[in-house]
């Protein structure tokens, strides 16, 4: 099965790096391609992960791709050839209202936090250190689990990531938010 993992390089976004690396059959977009090069990308490809920043409407380009005037990747205009995938990968904050808008299939998170900042802004009591456990838990469980369908990757992580929610408020809200379509 080929992959096709969709990640804009972002300092911030690092930690989800491990989830793919020991992917062997893959191809990794960070940037530098348009949006018509990377439909064609979708197209070719089995499987499809994306992960970064986002919204509702869809995975930020974090101006790493040559569509200087979108401000998404992965949006409305990719839809149609998303919807032809049926274990896909979407990790970015609010990718599920994204998934669920479009009926599309796999594994997804809904709002994510993954910096001091956000949990800030929720008003969620945290520190670095717990970020931190949580990103790398996070990163680590769906790496040795990437392999699996979405709906046994879902059961999984929420085992083995659900372990630390009763002491990491910021592991807890996220694992609240995670779910397969």
């Amino acid at each position: 099965m080929s992959t096709l993992i969709i990640h804009p390089e972002d300092s911030t976004t690092t930690f989800l790096t491990p989830i793919y690396s020991g992917i062997k059959e893959k191809t990794v977009i960070t940037g530098g391609v348009t949006k018509k090069e990377l439909i064609r990308e979708i197209e070719a490809h089995d499987r499809i992960m994306m992960m970064g920043h986002g919204s509702p409407s869809g995975l930020i380009s974090v101006g790493k791709f040559k569509c200087q005037h979108d401000l998404y990747i992965i949006d409305e205009d990719t839809v149609p050839y998303l919807s032809t995938k049926t274990d896909s990968v979407f990790i970015w904050c609010y990718a599920d209202r994204f998934v669920n808008r479009h009926r599309l299939n796999g594994f997804f998170s809904g709002m994510f936090i993954s910096e001091v900042g956000e949990a800030q802004y929720l008003n969620i009591p945290a520190d670095e250190k717990m970020i931190v456990e949580s990103n790398n838990k996070f990163s680590s469980i769906v790496s040795e689990n990437i392999h699996e369908k979405s709906d046994v990757l879902l059961e999984k992580v929420k085992t083995e990531y659900g372990k630390i929610i009763h002491y990491n408020p910021i592991a807890n809200y996220n694992y609240l938010r995670l779910n397969r379509a």
